[in-house]
């Protein structure tokens, strides 16, 4: 302990010693300073500053050249963007198109059928209507030629006698002809005219 406190007694005289102007550089020093801040200066100016530069310049250039590319993807995605916008509108359009054709052709299609449909139709009615017709008019002369015989049976009984067969047939096929084509008054007329036939 006693020899700490020695040693800081000699500090302390030491420092009294010291004097204002030990504590300013010296000429000497000033000069060896300034040498070799030159020095340094030129060693700097001359190497590491232009590697500095060019290191920067290089950098600088990477950071452009990132840049362009950045800036043409930019402008290439902006062109494929479009692009493909456009060919989604001609794609849409392309399907409202072919939707409308379809439309088209479908009520095209529905009228064809309609119309087809409506002509069968007529057909199977015409058809039917002449088979009507044709059944009608054979049970007509059947029914005709039955009828004339008949009739001329019946005048043969009610006579008495045996009739011209022939000419009665006529008569009364004529008779059922004006039945089945005429109205009340031709029926009339054919009626006076029978009556004047059996009555001459």
């Amino acid at each position: 302990m006693n020899a700490f406190i020695a040693a800081m007694v000699v500090v302390q005289e030491q420092e009294e010693v010291n004097e204002a102007k030990d504590l300013y550089p010296q000429a000497e020093e000033l000069i060896v300073g300034a040498i070799a801040f030159w020095i340094l200066f030129f060693f700097m100016w001359k190497w590491v500053l232009p590697r500095l530069g060019k290191v920067l310049e290089e950098r600088r250039q990477r950071i452009q050249g990132s840049l362009e590319e950045a800036e043409k993807a930019r402008r290439e995605a902006d062109q494929l963007l479009a692009k493909y916008e456009q060919q989604l509108q001609e794609a849409r359009a392309e399907a409202g198109h072919l939707i409308e054709e379809a439309r088209k052709t479908a009520d095209e299609m529905r009228r064809d059928l309609l119309a087809k449909a409506e002509d069968e139709s007529r057909q199977v009615v015409t058809k039917a209507q002449e088979e009507i017709r044709a059944e009608r008019d054979r049970a007509i002369q059947e029914l005709r030629g039955q009828l004339a015989e008949w009739s001329v049976d019946l005048a043969g009984r009610v006579v008495g006698q045996e009739l011209d067969k022939e000419r009665h047939l006529k008569l009364v096929e004529d008779y059922i002809d004006e039945l089945a084509g005429s109205g009340d008054g031709k029926r009339r007329r054919s009626t006076r005219g029978r009556k004047r036939q059996g009555g001459s």
